[in-house]
């Protein structure tokens, strides 16, 4: 099935600005919260889709790449480079003097051979292995918030190819058809591998494992892993890019007069401190407590919602406090 469009998905237009974006997500997110949406699993799903969607079009960089390669976005760097090595020439002179122009990949030089002169032979008559890079592989993690905000490790199962050990890779023993590999010259295996997944990976993130992709031919390098990140929504936290907001109850007498309260982070509970007559739906930003930067130092900030608690099972006596609250403050 083709993948859902980004824009589609927040409902957006695709030259929707920073702030359309951002106030989009938000909407949406307060509509389709699983917390709001307890045990509805078309909202969950609706949720991730979101996050997904919103990791790419925040992101100036991801976006440029979405907007210009689509669901390939992704691979934009490979194909980029594909593209420029395809655009640079060099020359090859035969031995009759006569010019030839190829490409730079080196699988072209050998296809280059191999159609001037029926295929390269090494001593002995034996055909050259073509050297060639291996093909990269993916695979998909999902994370808890914890996890991506301190980082951990995954063991994943790995379906790949490598030169068949009966043939060595050449398809044929002795001039016959090598039965292990049926004369391809490759055979499958699977592997397991523990990767590192870096602290402050969100929904979208694409680690890369270098050197953990296919093997490559003729002594060419392995190609690489990529692993593509889902991190899962939290009950406690929003994450908005590197920010995270919660709501934090605030009892009525403490919104008041002042106070202190404790606030939950993902390192543990803070203490924040109220200031008088402090209102409902106030926001205080607590530096540094929010997700850590992926590949760079620092971290996003939590922004702490207040939710003034108004106390229930009130006492006579509580109840008549209230009263000559009302009395001393009229509406």
């Amino acid at each position: 099935m083709p993948k859902k469009d980004y824009y589609d998905i927040l409902g957006i237009s695709k030259n929707a600005t920073e702030k359309d974006i951002k106030q989009t997500y938000r909407r949406l997110a307060r509509r389709y919260h699983p917390d709001v949406n307890p045990g509805d699993k078309t909202a969950e799903a609706k949720f991730k889709e979101m996050n997904a969607a919103y990791e790419v079009l925040s992101d100036k960089d991801k976006r440029q790449k979405y907007d210009k390669y689509g669901d390939n976005w992704q691979h934009a760097d490979q194909m980029e480079e594909a593209a420029r090595q395809q655009s640079q020439y060099q020359r090859y002179t035969t031995g009759d003097g006569a010019n030839y122009q190829f490409g730079g990949d080196i699988g072209g030089m050998d296809s280059l051979f191999d159609e001037l002169f029926g295929g390269q032979r090494g001593r002995g008559g034996s055909r050259r292995s073509r050297v060639s890079r291996g093909g990269d592989l993916e695979t998909n993690v999902e994370v808890t918030l914890e996890e991506a905000f301190s980082g951990t490790t995954r063991m994943v199962d790995l379906q790949g190819e490598q030169p068949c050990a009966a043939c060595q890779g050449t398809g044929e023993i002795q001039g016959v058809t090598c039965s292990a590999c049926r004369g391809a010259g490759v055979a499958s295996n699977v592997s397991r591998l523990e990767v590192k997944i870096p602290p402050g990976v969100a929904t979208g993130s694409r680690v890369r494992i270098s050197g953990k992709g296919q093997p490559g031919n003729g002594g060419g390098g392995n190609g690489d892993l990529y692993l593509n990140v889902t991190v899962r929504p939290y009950a406690v936290f929003e994450r908005q890019g590197d920010d995270l907001s919660a709501s934090i109850p605030v009892p009525l007498t403490i919104a008041a007069l002042g106070g202190e309260v404790q606030v939950p982070t993902l390192k543990g509970k803070v203490a924040l401190k109220i200031p008088p007559e402090t209102q409902n739906g106030r926001i205080f930003r607590l530096a540094g407590q929010g997700m850590p930067h992926l590949g760079r130092s620092g971290s996003g900030d939590l922004k702490a919602k207040v939710n003034v608690v108004i106390p229930t099972k009130l006492t006579e006596k509580e109840k008549e406090l209230f009263r000559q609250l009302g009395q001393l403050r009229p509406a």
